[in-house]
């Protein structure tokens, strides 16, 4: 049994909508957190994987990744079948078939509306699930309304806050903190503001570090 801490452990995850290892990593820390006794408070930040990407990407998942980082389509399409393995053992049913590929600007200020709103974790799953499981286009801003209404938000405020980039630069300062952390990939997840931790890990790695928090916070 922990030691409960006397505050929650804020924990600071930068991650991507288009990023396969960040919805199974966001799934393992979910279970770490679960078996944990103490509580903590999460906020997700914007980071864009491949900026570069097209809204409107014609092709598969298999054709962005076999261009993008210059590998054999073969050997992509058997990356995303270990990947899909690896997220149903997270209870996550990916479709790469169904996926569309999209810049995901916009749903990173559609998430930074949503926090905002007190929905910014509803709407971070809802947009992930909807990318991975259901071939969703999560980079128009038609979309991102229905999207962001099925977890009750406003999607007429959404849709004004989108067309404006009122939030464009909240999601330009995340990826400025990103780049001042040295943050290369994502997941990447920041402790208490100070222990950083890179990737999907197992969820006794993320326990381990919140009990560790816990025990420097109270040295």
């Amino acid at each position: 049994m922990n030691n409960s801490p006397t505050r929650p452990v804020k924990v600071d995850i930068w991650s991507d909508i288009a990023c396969p290892w960040c919805f199974i990593g966001k799934r393992r820390f979910e279970r770490a957190v679960a078996d944990w006794d103490g509580a903590v408070e999460v906020e997700f930040h914007s980071f864009e994987l491949a900026p570069d990407t097209p809204v409107d990407f014609e092709g598969s998942e298999v054709d962005f990744l076999a261009h993008h980082k210059g590998m054999d389509p073969a050997q992509v399409e058997q990356m995303l079948s270990q990947m899909t393995v690896m997220a149903a053992e997270e209870g996550l049913a990916y479709d790469f078939d169904a996926l569309r590929h999209t810049k995901t600007l916009l749903a990173h200020q559609a998430l930074h509306f949503a926090k905002a709103h007190g929905l910014q974790r509803e709407l971070k799953e809802r947009l992930l699930s909807a990318y991975f499981e259901q071939g969703r286009h999560v980079g128009r801003v038609d979309e991102l309304v229905t999207l962001a209404t099925e977890v009750g938000l406003d999607g007429d405020a959404l849709r004004r806050d989108l067309e404006a980039g009122t939030f464009a630069p909240d999601v330009e300062a995340d990826i400025a903190q990103a780049r001042a952390y040295g943050i290369a990939g994502v997941p990447f997840f920041v402790f208490d503001g100070r222990l950083g931790v890179s990737g999907a890990q197992a969820p006794e790695t993320f326990r381990e570090v919140l009990d560790r928090v816990v025990a420097e916070a109270s040295a």
